[in-house]
């Protein structure tokens, strides 16, 4: 069993919902990866998801593609993202960590090296924006054959066929993309979002977290009441970019305490 898995199932029997959270490794400054990394998780965080820094980030809106371009000008890597989720564990043995990224800085890797060096350091997981699951089968058997799962997105596009090959190889949860776009755009529909999650959950077992568009404690609380786990990013880089680095971890944990403690009002 995977630490999500165990995450999971443990806030299950807590009757809780996951605080998923979100930052590129590099942002604002290398030094502050790790603590921010201890941060989110002091203020509350479930599952830690560790952007890996690229440049043509598709699923981004502005503001995480502006921590990606941060990031790349300290020339971050994906070894460098992988010595951040090692440095964690020396403290953390227990908080997944989510690698998420694109497909090019795994390929230039090699995959089988990935899974290794990502294993070796402490990592959970994958979510590659632009592995399709009819091209990810492989993948993913090599993630599961050492505890880790691959993470794939669910969008309110997404067909019933595609839904259906999503559940066959994804594990630890799913991801469903509740707007239309990219990621910090627009507000969210919460009827709709629920209509959503009860047609993917037709084909879909696992736990199912939401994203995109989570932007303060109300709207986490909205989409708690109808998921299994919310998913904060853009909203956290943005209390990165507006406050000076030497209170940006103290920024981060309280702004996260608020979405803490607004999801654990919600009703199991």
């Amino acid at each position: 069993m995977s630490r999500i898995q165990t995450t999971f199932a443990d806030l299950q029997s807590q009757k809780k919902k996951a605080l998923i959270t979100f930052i590129t490794a590099g942002d604002p400054a290398p030094e502050l990866t790790v603590p921010l990394m201890h941060a989110q998780v002091k203020a509350g965080a479930d599952i830690l998801e560790l952007g890996v820094p690229f440049s043509d980030p598709m699923a981004e809106g502005p503001v995480i593609q502006r921590a990606n371009e941060r990031a790349l000008k300290f020339n971050i890597g994906m070894r460098d993202v992988l010595g951040y989720v090692r440095e964690f564990r020396k403290d953390n043995p227990h908080t997944p960590v989510v690698l998420m990224g694109y497909a090019n800085p795994i390929e230039r890797m090699g995959v089988d090296s990935f899974v290794t060096e990502a294993k070796a350091a402490g990592a959970d997981g994958a979510i590659v924006v632009d592995y399709p699951p009819e091209e990810a089968a492989e993948f993913a058997e090599k993630l599961k054959a050492q505890d880790m799962d691959l993470i794939f997105l669910l969008a309110p596009t997404s067909t019933e066929q595609r839904i259906k090959q999503v559940a066959q190889i994804s594990s630890g949860f799913s991801y469903y993309v509740s707007l239309r776009g990219v990621t910090g755009a627009g507000h969210i529909d919460t009827v709709e979002v629920a209509s959503r999650i009860a047609a993917i959950r037709e084909h879909v077992k696992l736990p199912i977290g939401v994203g995109f568009g989570i932007r303060d404690a109300v709207t986490a609380k909205a989409v708690a009441s109808v998921s299994d786990a919310i998913v904060i990013g853009s909203r956290i880089i943005q209390e990165l970019e507006n406050t000076p680095k030497d209170k940006a971890v103290a920024a981060v944990h309280d702004f996260l305490s608020g979405i803490r403690t607004a999801i654990d009002e919600v009703p199991a």
